[in-house]
C-alpha cells in the first residue's frame, strides 16, 4: 500500500529530490511558498500534488495537516525539509534575522510536527524525519541564528522519540554536512576545493546521499531519536 508522504519545501534542493524519489511509489504531497515555476513543473513533469503555504505562519502549517488528513485520511511520513539560511555576524543579527529564522527552521516544525502526531497517535504508528545541519551539532560560524534553530530541532527530535516511542511513532533527525544544492550555490569553487580537503571522503554530499538514508528510516522499525550525520566524516 503507498504511504502518504508529506515532504516541506519540496521546490527545490534537497526537498525537490526527495519528493521525485519517494513519488515514485508513493503519493507525495510536498510544500512550497516562493518556488511558484518550479512547483508547477513539479506537478506537471512528476505528478505530485504542490500546496502552497508560508509554514511560519502557525494556522497555515495547521491548515496544511488538517487538509491532508481530510484528503487522504492519515499521514504515514511527515519530513521537514523546508528552512532558510543566512551567512551573518553575530553582533550584524537583526531582531528581525533572528525571528525569521527560528520561526522558519524551527517553529515551523513544531507546528507541524504537532497536529501530524495527533493523527499518528490514533493510528499507532508513524514516521517523522526532520532535515537538521551539521551546524546543529558543532554551530557554524557567522550562523548562529540557523545553527541554535537547527540545534532545536535535534533537541526536539530526541524528547518527541520519547514520548511518541509508546505509540510507535520514530522521530530522527538528518544532519546533512555541506550537500550540492543551491544553498550553497554561493561558495567559489575554491572554498568548495578547500572544504573537499577537510572532509575524510574527499567529496562534497549530493542529494543522493541524503534519500537513501530517508527510505532506510521510512521502512526501518526500531531506530528513533538519531541525529544522524551525513558528511563524509567531516564531523567525527
Amino acid at each position: 500500500m503507498k504511504k502518504i508522504i508529506v515532504v516541506t519545501g519540496a521546490s527545490k534542493g534537497i526537498g525537490k529530490n526527495l519528493a521525485i524519489e519517494l513519488a515514485k511509489e508513493n503519493q507525495v504531497i510536498g510544500t512550497y511558498f516562493h518556488s511558484e515555476e518550479a512547483a508547477e513543473e513539479l506537478r506537471q513533469k512528476n505528478h505530485l500534488e504542490m500546496k502552497k503555504v508560508n509554514l511560519a505562519i502557525p494556522e497555515q502549517a495547521m491548515n496544511l495537516i488538517k487538509q491532508i488528513k481530510e484528503e487522504y485520511g492519515r499521514i504515514d511520513v511527515l519530513i521537514n525539509n523546508a528552512g532558510i539560511s543566512q551567512v551573518k555576524v553575530f553582533t550584524e543579527i537583526t531582531n528581525q534575522d533572528w525571528d525569521e529564522m527560528i520561526q522558519m527552521n524551527l517553529s515551523s516544525v513544531f507546528y507541524l510536527t504537532r497536529e501530524t502526531a495527533k493523527s499518528m497517535i490514533q493510528q499507532k504508528n508513524g514516521c517523522i524525519i526532520n532535515i537538521s545541519s551539521i551546524w546543529g551539532e558543532t554551530g557554524g560560524s557567522c550562523e548562529v541564528h540557523y545553527s541554535a534553530a537547527k540545534a532545536g530541532v535535534d533537541g526536539m527530535t530526541k524528547a518527541l522519540a520519547k514520548e511518541l516511542g509508546p505509540s510507535h511513532i520514530r522521530v530522527n533527525s538528518i544532519a546533512p554536512g555541506i550537500i550540492e544544492t543551491s544553498m550553497n550555490q554561493s561558495l567559489t569553487k575554491e572554498e568548495k576545493e578547500k572544504i573537499k580537503e577537510e572532509i575524510p571522503l574527499e567529496r562534497i554530499g549530493n542529494p543522493q546521499d541524503i534519500i537513501r538514508c530517508v527510505k532506510w528510516l521510512i521502512e526501518d522499525e526500531y531506530t528513533t531519536g538519531q541525529i544522524i550525520g551525513i558528511n563524509g566524516g567531516w564531523y567525527i
